[in-house]
């Protein structure tokens, strides 16, 4: 991520010399990619159709499904479809170079496959990154991963630019994949991000009570890029886009994403801020309501207007925590939608052939949902 711009580039490696974070993203794409070597490429199949709603969006249900496709009998989140394409006139299959013609688990080490997934993670965390910067730009945050977020260190300006300039990076080495199905793919995670932004900045007071709508916005902030790199990760291993590795891939992503962000949120209650490395009680102070706080406006209802009202008058957090907290239900809730979110993730990843990589797999989903931090 280096410019001719010194100020520009000591704030784009901010991020990824002095605090790394957990590196969660690249790490799911590089066991995917693992995993996916295992399992053999299937002959293309054109037998895919997709519901979705009226207004062209897909269907969600109170947990967070998206509509279902149909891909060779196997019901599927519809948010396989990829910016209003259902299907594809290609496979979206990257052309493999290997001996044989086929990635197994003993070509693929040091393969250009191997190479290939290698970049897309980095490509991953640094759209990941750059969201990440514009975030705590627009929520004036202080602090990200223990330390001074870019835009303390610097300026909103630099900040801002530097954040552009990731994204700028991270498109030229998507297009260095020569993979256009893939392009189009994480092009379309770009734009979810962006998505869940907006939804977040401005979306209506009815809806900050609706759980599908935190759940909707959680998809877009966060288990979109990870759903999205692991189809795209499946393509780059010689998967067809409307395969079934490719398909439980981005299934698993999709779960994944989700019960980490739900996670988070429960996180963001019960975990001290020195371990989080950023402020507890974060998303209070933004006006946002997630998981714990709508289960607990569902058993109370004298929270409801403090939600609608993003908790602005003085006092309305101190009166909602102490309601989350006299709720008996809403924080096991909460845990209970994380686990079901990691269990749909478990059963995606079981379509694949065993192996270390999937193995891991199911042991990351199982530690997203019993981190402390």
């Amino acid at each position: 991520v280096s410019s001719d711009q010194p100020i520009l580039s000591m704030a784009a490696k901010h991020f990824f010399e002095k605090r790394h974070g957990k590196r969660f993203r690249p790490t799911i794409v590089q066991l995917v990619a693992k995993a996916v070597a295992a399992a053999t490429p299937e002959q293309l199949t054109s037998t895919t159709t997709t519901e979705a709603g009226s207004n062209g969006e897909p269907h969600a249900d109170k947990n967070g499904h998206a509509a279902t496709t149909t891909t060779n009998g196997v019901a599927v989140p519809a948010n396989e479809k990829v910016g209003g394409v259902s299907g594809w006139e290609w496979s979206g299959a990257s052309d493999v170079e290997v001996e044989g013609g086929v990635v197994t688990p003993t070509n693929h080490q040091g393969s250009e496959v191997w190479r290939k997934q290698a970049q897309l993670g980095q490509i991953v965390e640094m759209i990941h990154v750059a969201s990440l910067i514009h975030d705590d730009v627009l929520d004036e945050a202080d602090t990200r991963r223990g330390g001074e977020a870019v835009h303390k260190l610097y300026s909103n300006k630099v900040a801002v630019l530097a954040g552009d300039y990731l994204l700028a990076r991270a498109s030229v080495l998507l297009a260095r994949l020569e993979n256009t199905a893939v392009v189009q793919i994480m092009a379309t995670a770009l734009e979810s991000l962006v998505s869940g932004e907006v939804m977040q900045l401005k979306s209506p007071p009815e809806t900050l009570l609706q759980m599908e709508s935190y759940l909707k916005k959680s998809y877009y902030k966060t288990a979109s890029l990870i759903c999205y790199a692991c189809r795209s990760t499946a393509l780059l291993g010689g998967h067809s886009y409307s395969s079934t590795v490719a398909t439980a891939m981005e299934e698993f992503g999709f779960h994944l994403g989700l019960a980490f962000q739900i996670q988070d949120d429960i996180l963001d209650f019960t975990a001290a801020e020195n371990v989080l490395g950023k402020p507890a009680l974060a998303d209070m102070d933004l006006g946002l309501s997630t998981a714990p706080i709508l289960y607990a406006a569902e058993e109370y209802s004298q929270l409801r207007p403090l939600v609608m009202r993003r908790f602005k008058k003085d006092g309305d957090k101190q009166t909602a925590l102490e309601y989350l907290y006299k709720s008996e239900t809403a924080m096991n809730k909460a845990k209970n939608l994380a686990r079901f979110h990691a269990e749909k993730a478990v059963a995606a990843l079981l379509r694949l052939p065993q192996s270390e990589a999937r193995d891991a797999l199911i042991r990351l989903t199982h530690t997203c949902i019993t981190r402390k931090k």
